[in-house]
């Protein structure tokens, strides 16, 4: 049987490119919308990414192909960084704006030093509840596709680690934070558990990861200048022990 040379040299390509790619999502598109976008600019090539991001979020989205893929696990254990800016006086089941905001009174509104009281009991290893509306599995279905239904339970707490919460700004009744963390946070369980600790609201209005480990906003492709085709060139390796 005749070897087709346009498939060998497709299949050639495939077996070559392996390695680290770095997107910047842009809003409103899920993170299995950019593996998706990827792969078909890749010919194929097998794709994943190391974390979801939420849809209204944005940010630095880690993609391994290839070979690559096989360090999916480990990329995903990387620490991170996300800034966002959370509106204490609104509330709604999914702590963004995915869902309408309802407002929450509140005669007195918290300090600076209240704020910066609250962050430092959320920093260290903390115990977190992710929110309802996430991917996590329940019984095989996924929270959100029950809290959709009004039907997924209240997730049990676990510890997570926040290396550091640093407050950038604040005006009534908005606060802007940079968020440094390990794996399994949940910036929106911080606006809800802000807005507990705080006796406010807590929805964040603005979600950005800037940092997977040393991969950064300045290492991303803008979702719009992924490469056609995506070349070895173009790809990144992880050094571990950058990690």
């Amino acid at each position: 049987m005749p070897v087709d040379p346009v498939a060998q040299a497709k299949e050639a390509r495939r077996l070559r490119l392996n390695g680290v790619l770095v997107v910047n999502k842009p809003p409103q598109l899920s993170s299995m919308g950019v593996v998706s976008r990827v792969r078909g600019r890749a010919r194929g090539v097998r794709t994943g990414h190391a974390g979801t991001l939420d849809p209204l979020a944005t940010g630095v989205l880690v993609l391994g192909l290839g070979r690559a893929t096989k360090q999916l696990d480990g990329l995903m254990g990387l620490p991170k960084r996300y800034q966002t800016t959370i509106d204490l006086s609104i509330t709604n089941d999914c702590f963004d704006l995915e869902h309408e905001a309802r407002h929450v009174d509140v005669p007195t509104p918290p300090s600076q030093s209240d704020i910066e009281s609250a962050l430092a009991k959320y920093t260290g290893d903390v115990q977190q509840a992710p929110p309802v509306f996430s991917a996590i599995k329940i019984d095989g279905k996924k929270s959100y596709e029950l809290a959709r239904r009004d039907e997924a339970p209240e997730l049990p707490e676990r510890t997570v680690h926040v290396h550091e919460l640093r407050l950038i700004n604040f005006t009534w009744p908005l606060i802007e934070l940079d968020i440094h963390c390990a794996k399994g946070f949940y910036v929106r369980s911080l606006a809800r558990d802000l807005g507990k600790m705080l006796g406010t609201g807590g929805v964040c209005r603005r979600i950005h990861r800037s940092a997977i480990g040393q991969f950064t906003d300045a290492n991303a492709f803008e979702f719009d200048a992924i490469p056609d085709p995506i070349e070895q060139m173009h790809l990144m390796q992880w050094n571990t022990d950058e990690s």
